[in-house]
This record gives structure tokens, C-alpha cells and sequence, in this order.
């Protein structure tokens, strides 16, 4: 008997699970037109690099190229339909349709080096240029635009004709566009055909043929082989510039940027959903795009603390949702706490006050030298003050006070103000000592306000 390993999960190779996915997808009907159409492109490919060899022709090599981008394309739209049939896993929470817009940037990239490879072997060619033979060269244009044409007119790829219409157009477009409105302005019937622009894809497949055609004749009439030469420059150039845009949108897809085009009509929604009631801030917003046509984002929200959570999250959803299908929505109600009297923790023993305070003062001068309304020194010659200032003699001896007060808050500051428990032998009296630790005098007839004497009758 062999040992049984519990929880033990089967290793499978690469090889094996290509294969189990491949069989995933060869189980629905609808891609086994696109594997005949792979079969019979594999086959033409063979055939047009065989031509390509036999006459010399590096533009031919340039227009086989493109059968070579149209077997990525097809096998683009199998990984699409893949797509489709996966389900988010664990490990992928948003899915698997990032991997058509992989399948879309490396097409467009393998397409853009060929083309670059093109136009380094026609640099070398212009040093020594070889003799083209052109007994298989219309042949071999031909069968390429003929399946080219049939390829992408009968496979509904859906990432490349999103791709086409989202990017922005190449120069070929714009230069036929524009020759387009002329010839639409002569026969309007052409305009739904041209306008408002081409699927690139057609237009650089016949811009193509048309390329090898005029190599054709003119090597044909005048033995003109560096025209050959010229078309390999000119299919590099126009694949270049066609896929150039279609690498930029999709790497601007997979570096999860949101799309230009909505940015508009997010701010208008997050407007909107600022102003529901009981949302007091939205913040922390991000949105990208997920997959072709296919909008991600999570937000969160700040509540009132009376609001209703589930109220505001089906609100919240319902505005968004019209626009971004994958969103994640976190709501979080106001917390606020009430200011405190100190940030820190003051210990016991700050800030309290002793119970008996000790109020040191000087000593008494001579008690004749001493006026008895304001304590100061007065001359003989002089008449009384005018003003009686709220202020303690400064000759006074010291006063003990007893603090009879409560401490309010915890922090020892004695607050109100106590009746007169004492008077001084020179008639002052001094009251509890408060948070500003003031005095006044006991004499009930010292002045209270300026512009008064010292009998409290207004000054002439």
C-alpha cells in the first residue's frame, strides 16, 4: 500500500496547463473558425516567405509582415473568447481581461520591431542592391491582400477593432481622410465608405499592394530594382505609424491611467455625489481602466454620524455605477472628539497652590510719613492727591491668607472673590486671592473712577 499525502495539490507543468486551457477553449464552437483561419495562415505564410526568398523581394518580405500580425491578431481573439470564459479567481479579483490588452500591446510591438528590421535590411540594400526577380512577385501580393482582406473582414476580432477606433489616428489616416472629403465632395455616395476615417488595418493592407504593384511595373518596364527597395521603406514606415498608436493606448491601459474621455464626466459625477445627503467628503478617488471598455475605481466616502450607511451606499453605487463597472465603495461615518484642556497628562502636584500663600511685602517706613488715603509718602507743604490708584501701599508687612477656595477643573486656580477677612492697621483690606491676584483698598470713600478727589467731589 502507497502512502496518502492529505492536502498535497497536484504540481502541473506549463506545457500541461496550456494545454488544459487550450482544450478550454477549443470546446466552444465559435473558435473553430478562428483555429481554421490560424491552419490556413500558417500555410500562407509558408508559401509567401518561400516567394519572398525565390524573387528577392524585400518589400514582399515587408507585405508577408502583415500576414504574420494577422496571425497574432487571431491568435488575440482566442485569448478573448478565453477571457470570456474565465471567471475572477482569488489570485485575479478583477478578471482576466488584461490579458487581451497584452495580447493587443505585444502584436502591435512585434509588428513595429518587424518593420524596424525592414528598414535596416533596406539600408544595407541601397549600398549593394540585388537583382529582384519578379516571376512570382504579383502572384505572391495578391494571395497576401486576398487573405488579409478576408481575415479581418470575416473574424469579428473585438480588442483590435476597439483598440482601432479608441487610438488616435496614424498619419496614413489623416493623409487619406483627407484626400477622402475630396473625393466624397465630387461623389457623395463614397462617404460612408471613407468617411469619417478607414479601418487601418484594410487601409495599410491595400496601401501595401498598391506599393508592390508599382515595384512590379517599374521593374518590369525599366529594370528600376532599387524601387523595390523603396516599397520595402514605405510598408515599414506605414506598419509603423498605423501600430504606433494602437502599443500607446493599450500600454496606457495596462499602466492603469485613466482614459481622457471620461474625466469630464467622472468630475461631474463626483460632483454629484458630493451633494447626496448625508455625504459630507469624498476623497481618496482613483479610476482606471481595466480592460477595453471597462472602467475600475474605488472611492471613499465620509458620512454624518446620523446618516444611514446602506442609504448612502446604494446612492453612491447608483451614480457611479452608470460609468464605472468595477467600483468598491468605502463609507466611513464622522468621528470628531471634543477638544480637551491640555494635549498631555499634568500631574498632581502642577499648578496646585498651597493652601496658606505668603504674600512677602516690605517693610513700613515711619508712620508719620505716611498719607492714610493712599500710603505713600506725603510732604506737609502739599496738598492731598488727586487720584487714589488700586494698587496695595508698597509699605506694607506681610499678610497671611487663608485658602478657603475650591479648585475647579483639577488645575488649582482659585476662582471668585472671598469677603474681607482682615484689615490692616492702615485701613487695607485684602481680599481672597483670585486667578488675577489683584487687591484693592478697604476705605469706602477712596475714589472709583478718574476726575474726582479725594472727597469724591468732581474736579473743578
Amino acid at each position: 500500500k502507497g502512502t496518502i499525502h492529505l492536502f498535497r495539490k497536484s504540481q502541473r507543468s506549463l506545457v500541461g496547463k496550456l494545454t488544459h486551457e487550450f482544450r478550454l477553449v477549443a470546446a466552444d464552437r465559435r473558435s473553430w473558425k478562428i483555429l481554421l483561419f490560424g491552419a490556413i495562415n500558417l500555410i500562407c505564410i509558408g508559401f509567401l516567405l518561400m516567394w519572398c526568398s525565390s524573387t528577392n523581394s524585400i518589400a514582399l518580405t515587408a507585405y508577408t509582415y502583415l500576414t504574420i500580425f494577422d496571425l497574432f491578431s487571431l491568435i488575440t481573439c482566442l485569448i478573448s473568447y478565453w477571457v470570456m470564459m474565465k471567471k475572477p479567481s482569488p489570485v485575479y479579483s478583477f478578471g482576466f481581461e488584461r490579458f487581451e490588452v497584452l495580447a493587443v500591446f505585444a502584436s502591435t510591438v512585434l509588428a513595429q520591431l518587424g518593420a524596424l528590421f525592414i528598414l535596416k535590411e533596406s539600408a544595407e540594400r541601397f549600398l549593394e542592391q540585388p537583382e529582384i526577380h519578379t516571376g512570382r512577385l504579383l502572384v505572391g501580393t495578391f494571395v497576401a491582400l486576398f487573405f488579409n482582406l478576408f481575415t479581418m473582414l470575416s473574424i469579428k476580432n473585438k480588442p483590435f477593432a476597439y483598440v482601432s477606433e479608441a487610438a488616435s489616428t496614424s498619419w496614413l489616416q489623416e493623409h487619406v481622410a483627407d484626400l477622402s472629403r475630396s473625393i466624397c465632395g465630387i461623389i457623395p455616395g463614397l462617404s460612408s465608405i471613407f468617411l469619417p476615417r478607414m479601418n487601418p488595418f484594410v487601409l495599410i493592407d491595400i496601401a501595401g499592394a498598391l506599393a508592390l504593384c508599382i515595384t512590379y511595373m517599374l521593374i518590369e518596364i525599366n529594370n528600376y530594382f532599387a524601387v523595390d527597395t523603396a516599397s520595402a521603406i514605405a510598408i515599414a514606415l506605414m506598419t509603423f505609424g498605423t501600430m504606433y498608436p494602437m502599443s500607446v493606448y493599450s500600454g496606457k491601459v495596462l499602466l492603469q491611467t485613466t482614459p481622457p474621455h471620461v474625466i469630464g464626466q467622472l468630475d461631474k459625477l463626483l460632483r454629484e455625489v458630493s451633494t447626496l445627503d448625508g455625504v459630507l467628503e469624498v476623497r481618496n478617488e482613483h479610476f482606471w481602466t481595466l480592460g477595453f471598455g471597462t472602467l475600475a475605481g474605488s472611492v471613499h466616502v465620509r458620512i454624518r454620524r446620523d446618516a444611514n450607511e446602506q442609504m448612502v451606499l446604494a446612492h453612491v453605487t447608483n451614480r457611479l455605477y452608470t460609468l464605472v463597472s468595477t467600483l468598491t465603495v468605502q463609507i466611513f461615518k464622522d468621528d470628531w472628539i471634543r477638544p480637551t484642556l491640555s494635549s498631555v497628562p499634568i500631574a498632581n502636584n502642577i499648578l496646585n497652590l498651597s493652601d496658606h500663600h505668603i504674600i512677602p511685602m516690605p517693610s513700613l517706613k515711619a508712620a508719620d510719613n505716611l498719607n492714610p488715603v493712599t500710603s505713600t509718602p506725603a510732604k506737609p507743604s502739599n496738598p492731598p492727591p488727586e487720584f487714589a490708584f488700586d494698587t496695595p501701599g508698597k509699605n506694607v508687612s506681610p499678610v497671611i491668607l487663608l485658602n478657603t477656595q475650591t479648585k475647579p477643573y483639577g488645575l488649582g486656580f482659585n476662582h471668585g472673590s472671598t469677603p474681607y477677612s482682615s484689615v490692616l492697621n492702615q485701613g487695607l483690606g485684602m481680599p481672597g486671592m483670585g486667578a488675577a491676584q489683584g487687591f484693592r483698598t478697604g476705605f469706602t470713600n477712596v475714589p472709583s473712577r478718574y476726575g474726582t478727589n479725594a472727597r469724591g467731589q468732581p474736579r473743578p
